[in-house]
C-alpha cells in the first residue's frame, strides 16, 4: 500500500474542526478553506527540490536556495478543489494551476469528465492534485489516471478529509501516489458520504446548499 500523511499540526486540526461545524457560515467556511490549505502546503511541499542562485544581500554577494514554482502544478478537481489551490498559491504564487472537471453519476456511480485543462509540458512538472474529500476514491483515481497520460515527474494527492474506503480504492489503483490529508474519518455511508465528514464542500464554499 502507498503512504498516507495525516497533517496533525494544531492549527490545521483547529481549523478543520471549525469547518466541520454545520453552523459555520459560507464566508467563514471559504476563509477557513483558504487558511487550512495554506498551512497544509508546508507539509505537502516539504520535499520540493531546491536549486542555488546568486543574490546580493545588503552586505555581500552570496548563494541561496530557491524553488522553481513554474515546475509545480496544482491540479484542482472542480468545484471545490479550486479553493485548496488558491490557498496553496498563497505560499507558492509561481505555481501553475490546472483544472479537472469530474462528477459522479448518481445512479451508476461512474465518474464522468466534463473539463480538462492543464499547463503545457506536464512531463517536466510535479503535480499536486487537490480535492477536498477522498470519499469513494473513484474521482481521485480518475483524476490520477488522466494526469498520468502526460507522464509528470511526480504526483501527490491532497484532501481535507479521507475515509478508509477511499484510501483503499486510490492505493489499489495507484499505490505509488502519496495521500496528504488533515483527517481520516470513520467510514463511507451507503450514499457515498464520509462520516462524520463536513458535508458537501462545494455547496458550503459557494453557498449552494
Amino acid at each position: 500500500m502507498g503512504t498516507v500523511a495525516v497533517i496533525d499540526h494544531p492549527l490545521v486540526q483547529h481549523k478543520l474542526t471549525l469547518m466541520r461545524r454545520k453552523d459555520t457560515s459560507t464566508n467563514d467556511f471559504r476563509r477557513l478553506l483558504n487558511e487550512i490549505s495554506t498551512l497544509m502546503a508546508y507539509d505537502v511541499l516539504r520535499d520540493t527540490p531546491l536549486h542555488e542562485v546568486t543574490i546580493d544581500t545588503p552586505l555581500e554577494t552570496t548563494t541561496a536556495s530557491v524553488i522553481d514554482g513554474k515546475k509545480l502544478v496544482f491540479a484542482a478537481v472542480l468545484r471545490a478543489g479550486a479553493g485548496i489551490a488558491d490557498g496553496m498559491l498563497t505560499v507558492v504564487p509561481g505555481a501553475r494551476v490546472g483544472h479537472i472537471g469530474l462528477y459522479r453519476d448518481p445512479k451508476t456511480m461512474v465518474v464522468v469528465e466534463y473539463y480538462f485543462k492543464m499547463p503545457s509540458d506536464l512531463d517536466e512538472r510535479d503535480v499536486v492534485i487537490v480535492d477536498p474529500l477522498l470519499a469513494t476514491g473513484f474521482s481521485a483515481v480518475a483524476a490520477i489516471d488522466r494526469i498520468k497520460e502526460y507522464s509528470p515527474r511526480s504526483i501527490k494527492f491532497v484532501c481535507l478529509v479521507a475515509c478508509p474506503e477511499g484510501i483503499d480504492v486510490l492505493h489499489k489503483a495507484h499505490p505509488e501516489v502519496p495521500i496528504y490529508t488533515a483527517g481520516i474519518d470513520r467510514e463511507l455511508d451507503d450514499n457515498g458520504f464520509i462520516r462524520p465528514g463536513l458535508g458537501d464542500v462545494g455547496d458550503r464554499v459557494f453557498g449552494t446548499a
